[in-house]
């Protein structure tokens, strides 16, 4: 037996053995990626390096010897293994996740699921959908699309028409699915990890909170939900329009939730337990009684424009308003209505106004409406309807008739300087005013966060300060997400709040650092091989009556067409990638090398996909086609070696070498 010394533990090695197979029999982890034990040590990733004697030695083909020590993570070895990463990343091109995916705050796996649905597969991708969120359905509707902004397709012709092909995708496999199960009201339950004990408290019953709730669940977690208004829902179901997004399709989703053990407490609010007439519940109690809370209470209150008149009756604040509405507290309008704002909120209060019948809807906004934060379809869609538009205008005094309010003055603006937020600030033109008659104004200036009973969490201006990688606030085991943290702005943005808080409260883990992902760049010369094809929209309804939906679905048949033009950015194996976590634990900096030059990716394969630009020259695949046919080989030299087949081509198609590959670089079709 061989007596040697690995990181200061004593151990025996048989004669013969290798450093590598000696340390991992120790259970003491080397990384590689040119290894295997059906083959002979090779050496080309040089990665399993070790340090013996003052010596950097490859462990694959380096024998043990006699009272050897050796050190596998010293600083010397670190430092020669983040290198050797570098240089390997300089040979390795691509994406490892889409950029759809990547701009997606939930991470959505968009790739995922429109491959599935372009095979059909729609119960499948909706079962994906399930693992970035519980609101696919919801979410198709009201979604901002920042995937669609970064969708590749885009810069060849037109993005991926991603949340039409996801809307269908939901409603074909939930119909598929109510076939099946019959009257079940969540016809798929995603799999629950056995209980952990831990019980936890989330106030708040919109997307952030309830999405927390969905993964705490299925992690194990008891979980409570507590919700000061009647139905769970939050801004989906009391700020969104029955028109954009029909509640039914949001109470479907909601079944999900109670199915799997989510326990509802609706109609209770934050405060003061002894001097309430509701039914309140203090922050403090919620803190003895759960292991963790998580505040999710959005941002319920309409902020004030700060002009005189502003509480004379018939001024109302635009979230209210669409909350009366959703209440049906709120059921008829008239006269002419006058929104101050440029939001997603002021376009829904103007198209809910004009439903419920007022005779004239103008929308004031400070500045032009290219700077309009407002989704530019929604604008066009309200204009269609016949709301009108008057830019360049903010409110100065709300004019009364009788102690009604009857118009509102307006100053006249122009644009200076661009702001923050990359807008051109607007400006007064001194002596310029235009008044507007208004029976009704509603101010849809943006929101604010209610602190009843969150007297003890730290505040940051209106919000609640929480830090923007935890969640955690000021207060042990109480954390804030979502539109409370005034660091959202969407409901996918709260979402992606609430996966995150999920996570951190469920693992609670030190390690915050941003993982390191590939990306690559592409320009239109990237794409000229590939014929252009128009973007699959749905069949518009004509004249919506009230608030039935606008909008159709896509038919299968577009969802299917529409998704056969995304380009699959995204690695396929990414999840079996063996490069990448060697990248994130060692910390290695992809650009730290120019990328070698573009090859051509091979498609000739009829079982796979090979891309040269992913390779990293192991030669794993070379020696596993050797056990069949001996087919691959390498050819060129320097930066333009790449693996080919031998010019007299006999491939059995036995998938070896797809199945061997570390890194991604030969993907199934």
């Amino acid at each position: 037996m061989i007596n040697l010394t690995i990181d200061n533990i004593s151990i025996q090695a048989q004669e013969g053995d290798t450093i590598l197979s000696a340390v991992r029999e120790a259970g003491i982890y080397i990384p590689t990626l040119c290894q295997d034990d059906n083959f002979p040590p090779h050496g080309s990733c040089g990665l399993c390096i070790v340090e013996a004697s003052s010596k950097l030695l490859r462990a694959c083909a380096t024998p043990v010897a006699q009272g050897m020590t050796i050190f596998t993570a010293s600083s010397r070895v670190i430092a020669a293994r983040r290198g050797l990463l570098e240089l390997t990343l300089s040979a390795h091109t691509g994406d490892c996740k889409a950029p759809c995916q990547l701009a997606c705050p939930a991470q959505t796996d968009c790739q995922g699921y429109i491959a599935l649905v372009r095979e059909g597969r729609f119960n499948e991708a909706y079962r994906l959908m399930l693992e970035a969120h519980p609101f696919p359905g919801s979410i198709a509707r009201v979604c901002p699309r920042p995937c669609e902004a970064k969708c590749r397709r885009g810069v060849h012709d037109e993005p991926i028409n991603i949340a039409g092909i996801k809307r269908i995708a939901v409603e074909i496999a939930l119909s598929n699915m109510h076939k099946e199960s019959g009257s079940n009201p969540a016809p798929y339950i995603p799999k629950l990890e056995p209980s952990t004990g831990r019980s936890i408290a989330i106030v708040g019953g919109g997307p952030a909170g309830l999405t927390a709730a969905y993964f705490l669940r299925r992690a194990g977690h008891d979980v409570s939900v507590y919700e000061r208004m009647p139905k769970m829902g939050g801004l989906l179901r009391y700020g969104i329009p029955e028109y954009r997004l029909p509640k039914a399709v949001l109470d479907a989703e909601l079944n999900l939730l109670t199915q799997i053990g989510i326990r509802f407490h609706n109609e209770i609010t934050l405060g003061d337990t002894h001097h309430s007439p509701v039914k309140t519940v203090s922050l403090s109690s919620l803190q003895e009684q759960y292991d963790a809370v998580i505040i999710a209470i959005g941002a319920s209150i309409s902020r004030p424009m700060n002009i005189p008149g502003e509480d004379l009756p018939g001024v109302i604040g635009g979230i209210g308003f669409l909350r009366d509405v959703a209440l049906r507290t709120i059921v008829k309008m008239s006269g002419h209505i006058v929104i101050i704002g440029g939001s997603n909120t002021a376009i829904d209060t103007a198209r809910t106004a004009l439903r419920l019948g007022a005779s004239s809807v103008t929308v004031a906004y400070r500045r032009t409406r290219e700077e309009m934060p407002a989704e530019p379809e929604e604008i066009l869609e309200a204009e269609e309807e016949g709301v009108e538009f008057k830019f360049l205008l903010a409110p100065t005094e709300i004019t009364a008739n009788n102690s009604q309010a009857n118009g509102i003055r307006m100053q006249k603006m122009t644009l200076g300087e661009p702001d923050a937020s990359g807008r051109r600030s607007p400006r007064p033109i001194p002596g310029q005013e235009e008044w507007l008659k208004a029976d009704t104004i509603i101010a849809a200036i943006g929101q604010a966060v209610a602190h009843d009973g969150l007297e003890i969490l730290d505040k940051s201006w209106s919000a609640i300060a929480a830090d923007p990688a935890t969640f955690q606030t000021n207060q042990p085991g109480v954390f804030a997400i979502g539109d409370a943290t005034g660091q959202s702005a969407y409901a996918i943005e709260a979402i992606g709040h609430g996966r995150k808080v999920a996570a951190y409260v469920h693992s609670a883990p030190c390690n915050t650092l941003p993982q390191i992902l590939l990306k690559d760049e592409k320009s239109p010369s990237d794409f000229t091989h590939i014929p252009k094809a128009k973007r699959e929209i749905p069949y518009k309804k004509e004249a919506p009556k009230g608030f039935e939906e606008t909008h159709q679905s896509l038919t299968a048949s577009q969802a299917a067409s529409e998704a056969s033009r995304c380009l699959s950015c995204g690695c396929g194996d990414y999840s079996k990638c063996k490069l990448i976590p060697m990248v994130n634990q060692y910390n290695a900096k992809p650009a730290k090398y120019n990328k070698n030059p573009k090859h051509p990716i091979n498609t000739d394969n009829p079982l796979f996909i090979y891309d040269p630009n992913k390779c990293i020259l192991c030669g794993l695949c070379i020696k596993a086609c050797a056990q069949n046919k001996s087919v691959l080989t390498m050819a060129n030299r320097g930066l333009k070696t790449i693996v080919v087949p031998h010019p007299q081509d006999n491939c059995v198609q036995c998938g070896n070498c797809m199945a061997i590959c570390p890194v991604g670089a030969r993907a199934s079709r």
